[in-house]
């Protein structure tokens, strides 16, 4: 179960590097698989890089904490981030995004996120 706990937890991890890159690196492809297109023009592009710089974060965090502190801790951190993807869900939802997204990719995530951390616990 420790193998599990650490794979899903760095996995997690990377992919909300992957996502913050992406949505520095590529805004409108990113906005548009987030559930909610936008254009990456003016005002947009810079919450667009906002939201890419604080996922990339996000994910280095979590990789420095179970590196660094532990599985416990990454697992506190898992517990709180796990707010993000929920609320995410309600963006989707109330901004005219598909159903399908709002609880097929964030919904789920917040899921898999919870999951994580309960793992962690139990190493």
């Amino acid at each position: 179960m420790t193998v599990t706990a650490y794979t899903l937890a760095v996995l997690l991890d990377l992919l909300v590097l992957f996502i913050g890159a992406r949505f520095l690196f590529q805004p409108a492809a990113a906005a548009t698989g987030y559930g909610v297109p936008a254009r990456p023009e003016g005002d947009a592009g810079a919450y667009l890089a906002i939201k890419g710089l604080r996922d990339g974060a996000s994910g280095v965090m979590g990789l420095v904490l179970l590196a660094f502190v532990g599985a416990r801790a990454e697992a506190w951190f898992m517990v709180a981030v796990a707010i993000v993807p929920l609320f995410d869900t309600l963006i989707v939802l109330r901004n005219g995004g598909a159903r399908a997204v709002a609880f097929g990719i964030h919904f789920a995530t917040a899921v898999v996120v919870l999951i994580s951390a309960a793992l962690l616990f139990a190493v």
